[in-house]
């Protein structure tokens, strides 16, 4: 890859330099910075810990430690080198260390990461609640899986090649490499992810989440029951449990139930079923966009929300988008809103 500038004159071409050229350290620029601006190389993570080496031989630290939007641990390994040197068997090992965190765990080392950066005013707990959507912890969905990030100026053919073979048996790594590129006085950072590459990531996905879920349920005997909603004589399905919610939900909305009384109506998650936003929407891109930029103070994660245009919710001149998120809890949760509105006839029955 090269990068370009575009002039009046012509196309100019930016010349690459390494790390050490740019007098760019490891440790107190690299990983500094990335720190503070995890979304270049590792998007909706939240950074849970610096150097984290919780385990008997301190002489082992992941250089950042991250939680993803929907629960897992991201271990992030940085090398300015220009190889990679054999940095996924290092990650490989630190992804097994912290494959046991519990929430406690992750909110502890949190609260010291907090401490060290000066950010002592910030609640931990609540914090990672938010990041992840969630009224309260539930540790049944918390770090099923650890991914883990590779971030090099380049990577070996060992690398990649190691890299690959391991994603194709169900791990999810990912390289990304970023190379410096000199501008006068200034330094530019091109940032790709090589591994997997991005056209062929939500295949990849999609295979490793169905050999996950497969595992698990022989392994530990989870609960992936699907269900059927009933009502008005017509019977929908079978949906996966967070389709059920949403189409139980819609139903309600539209015979004039509230969103806002159907989460009232329950005993536990009551602020985080729904992201409303004031007015009405034609597109399923104006809608994110207006809920990007509300001032609430929480960040709008798209991926965590129904946000389609034959999903949103709209009522009494806002827009409501269900949530995805749900943990091991929303049966329970669905079956409380049933009972308190049983005057509109609408049930789910789990599929055979």
């Amino acid at each position: 890859m090269a990068v370009y500038e575009i002039t009046p004159n012509g196309i100019l071409s930016k010349k690459p330099i390494t790390f050490r050229d740019a007098k760019i350290q490891e440790r107190s620029d690299l990983q500094r910075l990335l720190r503070d601006s995890i979304e270049v190389i590792a998007p909706d993570c939240l950074v849970i810990a610096e150097e984290f080496g919780d385990w008997d031989d301190s002489r082992r630290r992941i250089d950042l430690l991250a939680l993803d939007t929907d629960a897992n641990l991201v271990v992030i390994e940085l090398k300015r080198t220009e190889d990679g040197g054999h940095m996924e068997l290092q990650a490989i090992r630190y992804a097994a260390m912290v494959s046991t965190m519990t929430f406690g765990q992750a909110v502890g080392a949190y609260e010291r990461f907090l401490s060290v950066s000066g950010r002592d005013q910030e609640d931990a707990a609540t914090s990672i609640l938010e990041h992840l959507g969630w009224d309260e912890p539930d540790e049944d969905s918390f770090a099923q899986d650890v991914r883990i990030v590779l971030a090099s100026a380049q990577f070996s053919r060992e690398v990649t090649t190691a890299v690959m073979w391991l994603n194709e048996r169900g791990l999810d790594i990912r390289c990304v490499r970023l190379i410096p590129y000199a501008d006068g006085d200034r330094v530019l950072l091109d940032v790709q992810q090589v591994i997997p590459l991005p056209e062929a990531e939500e295949y990849q996905v999609r295979v490793r989440e169905k050999s996950r879920k497969e595992r698990e349920s022989r392994a530990s005997g989870r609960d992936y029951t699907k269900y059927f909603v009933i009502a008005e004589g017509e019977r929908i399905g079978p949906l996966a449990k967070r389709e059920t919610v949403l189409r139980v939900i819609r139903y309600l909305c539209g015979k004039g139930v509230s969103p806002d009384a159907i989460a009232n109506s329950v005993t536990f998650r009551k602020r985080n079923a729904f992201w409303s936003v004031r007015g009405v929407y034609r597109s399923e891109d104006d809608f994110i966009a207006a809920a990007t930029n509300t001032d609430t103070g929480k960040r709008f994660a798209p991926q965590k929300w129904y946000t389609g245009d034959d999903e949103r919710i709209e009522f009494e001149g806002r827009t409501y988008a269900v949530s995805k998120k749900w943990g091991g809890r929303a049966i329970e949760w669905l079956r409380q809103v049933l009972a308190a509105f049983p005057d509109h006839k609408v049930d789910i029955e789990a599929a055979d």
